[in-house]
């Protein structure tokens, strides 16, 4: 049996890692928790450790998120930018809060259909790279707010765990005619709103069943998503202008091979 602050720490870590590329990270978070035995009630702690994840954001886009601030009393594009933002954001905030029981007792318990969307949405991905798309628009700050609302419904689909928020969103960005490189930064904006929701939803939800005992382990797994995720958010569309998201399609695929392998013979 491992130590239960080593789960939080290994876990945390996923999260920070995962969260922001399209691999699931909520479909990791899962599958790592039923191999090492640990559950938390409600499945709260894969949620709220996204918090960590949040702020590592904020950190890296201060800057940028900060002279967007300053800009809209006299910015028409500021202010359309945080209307776009708004309207990806309430498609899956409005579903997600009216299906959620549904979500946490039902789909976030059934690790046959997290593998089965780890699988399908890796070759969606594996589509998506590989088709000859001519991008209109490269600047995640000034897309179409049809665009933006569009982008939106397809973040919807991540509402099933193993499709991944961010695949979802970058997947749908990029089919509307978005560049990978700013699908992959509007992803980052969008998941502002996105996880901050989630994340104070839960907190309410949960707040019954929660404990101080709980509140150590989420420190730890919050702490190590922030520092992952930091590192991933500087790197990520580096990587994703010279290797495509190939390679988080193939691990994805391979991820739910592996799993649902381990739930037929485990």
């Amino acid at each position: 049996m491992h130590p239960l602050w080593l789960i939080a720490l290994v876990l945390g870590l996923v999260e920070g890692l995962t969260e922001f590329i399209p691999v699931s990270s909520t479909a990791h978070l899962l599958l790592l928790g039923q191999a090492f035995g640990f559950h938390s009630p409600g499945n709260a702690f894969a949620v709220l450790i996204q918090l960590g994840a949040v702020l590592a954001i904020l950190l890296v886009y201060a800057g940028r998120l900060l002279s967007v601030a300053a800009a809209l009393p006299h910015d028409p594009g500021a202010r359309r930018f945080v209307l776009g933002v708004v309207l990806a954001f309430l498609p899956a905030a409005v579903i997600g809060v009216l299906a959620h029981r549904l979500i946490k007792t039902v789909l976030f318990e059934t690790p046959s259909l997290i593998c089965a969307m780890l699988i399908l949405g890796g070759i969606v991905l594996l589509w998506v790279d590989r088709r000859d798309l001519r991008p209109r628009h490269h600047d995640a700050t000034r897309l179409p707010l049809g665009c933006y609302l569009g982008i939106g419904l397809f973040q919807c689909l991540a509402l099933v765990p193993g499709v991944s928020r961010s695949g979802s969103t970058i997947v749908g960005a990029m089919l509307l005619g978005v560049e990978k490189r700013a699908a992959a930064e509007f992803s980052f904006f969008l998941a502002l709103p996105t996880m901050a929701g989630a994340f104070t939803y839960d907190l309410m939800k949960n707040r019954d069943v929660l404990s101080m005992d709980d509140a150590w382990i989420i420190g730890i797994g919050f702490a190590a998503a922030f520092l992952a995720a930091a590192v991933v958010v500087r790197g990520l569309l580096g990587f994703v202008g010279r290797h495509g998201y190939a390679p988080f399609a193939w691990w994805r695929i391979g991820v739910g091979v592996v799993g649902l392998a381990g739930l037929a013979f485990g």
